[in-house]
Order: C-alpha cells, then structure tokens, then sequence
C-alpha cells in the first residue's frame, strides 16, 4: 500500500490524482494534501476522500485557515506538511514556480515526487534530479507527454533513443488567421479543443508557451539536447509523445487524453495496474498530425532559445510567461503582446548554470522585475 501526499488537491491535477486514489483504494491510501486559498474545497475534498478513515493532515498554503481542521498554513506550513507526514510519494500538482520549494521538500524529506508541476524542472532540473539521485528517490513526470517519454525510455532504454516528439494540440487558437490573433479575448483563449484544465495552463496552451516549458522539461529530464526534442501538431490529443529509435522506427503512447492515465502511471510505476479510463480503439478514432507553424507561436521558438542559452534563460522564460500571462488574464494585455514580454526579458544576460536553489529563486525574481517594467511598457 503506497502513501500518498497530494500537493494542489483541489485543482484538476488534483482532483483526478484523488478519483485515481479512489479507484485502485487496495494500492494507495492518502496521508495528507493541500491547497492555495480555497478552504472550502480543501475541507469538503478532505470529507469526501476520507469518509471511511481518519482525518489527514491539510494545509492552506496561500491563506490563513479559519477552520482548525486545517492544522498547516503558509508556504512554511507547506513544507512541513511535507516533511513531517508520512508517505511514499508526494504529488505536486501546485501551479507555477510556487511548485518548486514542495519538489525541494519531497526529496529532503525521502519522497518520491510524482510531478505535475514542470516549472520545478524548467527552473531548477539538475539541482531536482541532483537531489533526487543523492537521496535515492525518482522523479515520475505526470504530464501527459513526459509521462508517455519516461514510459517508453524505461523500456526501450534512453541510449537506443535518437530523439522524441512531443505531440500538442494547438490551443485554441490553431486554426484561427494569425492576423485575428490582435483581437482575441480572455474567453477565446480558454476555449481548449481538447482538454480540461486550469485558466493560466490554457492560456498556455494557446500561446504554445506550454509546449515550450515541456520541451525545456523533456531536455532536462531525459538529458537531451534541443535539436533531439521535435514537436507536431497533433489536434485529437490521442498520441501523447514519439520517441524515435536508433534504427529510425518511431514509438507512440496512444490513449484518449485522460490525465488519470499518466497520474496512474507515476503513482503504480515500477508496476503497471490494470486500468481503463483511457482505453482507445483507433478504428473510430482518427488521428492526424501537421508540422508547427511557428509564425503562430513565437513563445515556443523562444522556449528553445532559452534552452539554449543555458539555466538562468529557462527560469527567466517561465517567470516572464507567468508576468504577461497574469497580465493578459487582468486585461492589462493583449495576447500577442506576450511576446514582447518573453522576448526582451530573455535578451538579458542570465548565468549559464545556476549554483543553488538560492540562486534559481534570485534569477526568478530579477526576471520578474524584468518583465513587469515591459508590461508597464506597454499598458
């Protein structure tokens, strides 16, 4: 029986990881979990996910509780929630750069860390995976794409991989003329094709900054350089990554796109358990692909620049996409104004690497700076 701690319970990741706890309940058993500032939700989660057991550790990580049911609060009642509860794996479905510090605190503490948040690996890979291997513990992607990557190179072996393929949908705006884009609403872009998810991640979606931070996360998980990361257009959302082997034969994870299935994956690995949430038979299933075209999506052509131009880079993407993103979703700007947010803020000098997470948060914050004077700018 796996114990099992859920950063972000309230959220989708969150949500899903709980049905999935629920469905194998002879394999996991929950021992703690936590949210932002929803408390209501927190506590009603709580009621409904531990109806037949005792009452779990909770903690409100953005907000002081008002129930004292929820006995941890703060960022550092966060930590200690994790450090001092017993479990096997910690599930950080937390948003944003926020979901660093828990990643931190899983690893120190003797966790598994079943990851949703991929801005701990954008910002911070080789000191997480540094971590992770000084203390024996894996790191178990949960995105979709990454999920389908980690399976495949278990089994085929990451030295027979010659370069992977990460499949996108498109956002929602895929097939909308470039020259639209300059009136494009809040509502259109949450209008995903395929997926159900949170506001700031769709809106991700939409600008293929999302894909970007993926590509930075495939690179640093799996070792791999930017030109071994391809990625395609792929609208049904039913093959979740390629991997392309040395002799040139091409692999695919293909399932109907239902995060309960890469959750699962993470949670049961190294065993697989039987499962059909995300059964596909591709007979009344089609599937098509296409090439990006990256005119649409400049935030992904500057994810691989970042990428490139080394760690302090990648943190500066994702705290500058974070700024314009939240400045896009107050009304401040519009949505192909979140380039010329990204754009000059990866024009400073970052450092190459990065000594500490000490160091990974003072580039966070100088990036901020960076971008919120480009969104006054502009506003």
């Amino acid at each position: 029986m796996k114990r099992i701690i859920v950063i972000g319970a309230t959220g989708s990741i969150g949500t899903q990881t709980l049905d999935v706890l629920h469905r194998h309940k002879d394999r996991f058993t929950l021992t703690g979990m936590s949210a932002h500032t929803n408390e209501s939700s927190l506590l009603q989660t709580a009621a409904n996910a531990t109806k037949s057991g005792n009452p779990i550790p909770l903690c409100l990580s953005g907000a002081v509780p008002s129930d004292d049911r929820i006995q941890y609060f703060g960022t550092d009642g966060l930590d200690r929630l994790i450090r001092e509860t017993e479990a096997d794996i910690v599930v950080n479905a937390a948003a944003g750069a926020a979901g660093l510090e828990p990643s931190i605190a899983a690893l120190e503490s003797g966790k598994d860390l079943a990851l949703a948040n991929k801005e701990s690996i954008v910002m911070a890979g080789r000191i997480v995976l540094d971590l992770a291997k000084g203390n024996g513990r894996r790191v178990l992607p949960v995105d979709s794409e990454h999920a389908a990557i980690f399976s495949m190179v278990e089994r085929f072996g990451k030295n027979n991989i010659k370069e992977v393929l990460l499949t996108a949908s498109g956002g929602a705006f895929r097939d909308l003329p470039i020259e639209s884009l300059s009136k494009v609403s809040l509502a259109d872009a949450l209008s995903h094709p395929t997926w159900s998810m949170g506001a700031k991640i769709t809106v991700d979606s939409a600008s293929m900054a999302n894909k970007g931070l993926e590509v930075i996360e495939a690179a640093r998980l799996f070792g791999l350089a930017s030109r071994e990361i391809k990625v395609v257009i792929h609208p049904e959302s039913r093959v979740h990554s390629f991997i392309r082997t040395r002799d040139g034969s091409l692999y695919a994870q293909v399932s109907k796109p239902d995060m309960r299935l890469p959750i699962l994956t993470a949670l049961a690995w190294p065993q697989m358990l039987d499962e059909d949430v995300a059964d596909l038979d591709p007979a009344f299933f089609p599937m098509s692909f296409r090439p990006v075209d990256y005119g649409r999506y400049p935030l992904l052509t500057l994810a691989y620049d970042a990428l490139d131009s080394g760690e302090g880079a990648t943190v500066a993407y994702n705290a500058a996409n974070e700024v314009a993103v939240e400045a896009f979703m107050d009304g401040r700007l519009r949505f192909i104004d979140l380039e010329r947010i990204l754009a000059p803020t990866l024009e400073k000098a970052w450092p190459v690497m990065l000594a500490d997470i000490t160091e990974v948060i003072e580039v966070d914050k100088a990036a901020r700076i960076v971008a919120a004077r480009k969104v006054q700018e502009i506003e």
